[in-house]
C-alpha cells in the first residue's frame, strides 16, 4: 500500500489555471464590455483651450456637449456593427457603449462662446479665453 501526502494547496492550482484562462480571454478582447472611455487630449493655446476627444465610429448626432455650473460635459453613445460574410462563415461583431467626460472650465475662459467640430473621428472642443486688459500696467496719478 502506498501513502500519498495530502496537500490542500493542490486544489488551488486547478482554480488558478482556470482563472488565468478566463482573464486571458478578456485580454484578447474576445468579450467586449458595454461602455467605453474615449481618449482625451487637452491643450492650451494663446487664445483658447482645446479638448480633443477620439471618437471613432461615433456619429455627430450621437454626441452632446453641455455647460452647466462652470463644467463642460461631453457625452454620447457609440453604436457600431461589423458584418463579414464569406463563403464558409458569417460573423457579426457589435461594439457599443455610452460615455461621459466632464471638465471644469479654467479661470478666465469664455463659457458662453464654446464651439466644437468633428473630423475623421476626432471631436475638437474650443473654449475661448476672455480678453484681459489687466496685463498692461496702469499708472495711478496721486492728487
Amino acid at each position: 500500500m502506498f501513502l500519498t501526502k495530502y496537500n490542500p494547496l493542490d486544489e488551488f492550482k486547478d482554480f488558478s489555471s482556470r482563472f488565468n484562462s478566463l482573464l486571458s480571454e478578456f485580454d484578447n478582447k474576445k468579450y467586449l464590455l458595454a461602455g467605453f472611455t474615449p481618449v482625451v487630449n487637452t491643450r492650451e493655446g494663446e487664445f483658447a483651450y482645446h479638448i480633443d476627444v477620439d471618437l471613432p465610429g461615433v456619429k455627430k448626432g450621437d454626441i452632446k456637449i453641455s455647460v452647466k455650473n462652470n463644467i463642460v460635459t461631453i457625452s454620447g453613445e457609440r453604436k457600431e456593427k461589423k458584418e463579414v460574410k464569406e463563403e464558409d462563415f458569417h460573423r457579426i461583431e457589435t461594439t457599443f457603449g455610452k460615455f461621459e467626460r466632464s471638465f471644469i472650465l479654467p479661470e478666465g475662459s469664455d463659457g458662453e462662446n464654446i464651439c466644437a467640430s468633428s473630423k475623421d473621428g476626432v471631436l475638437e472642443v474650443v473654449i475661448p479665453k476672455l480678453k484681459s486688459e489687466s496685463k498692461k500696467v496702469k499708472q495711478i496719478e496721486i492728487k
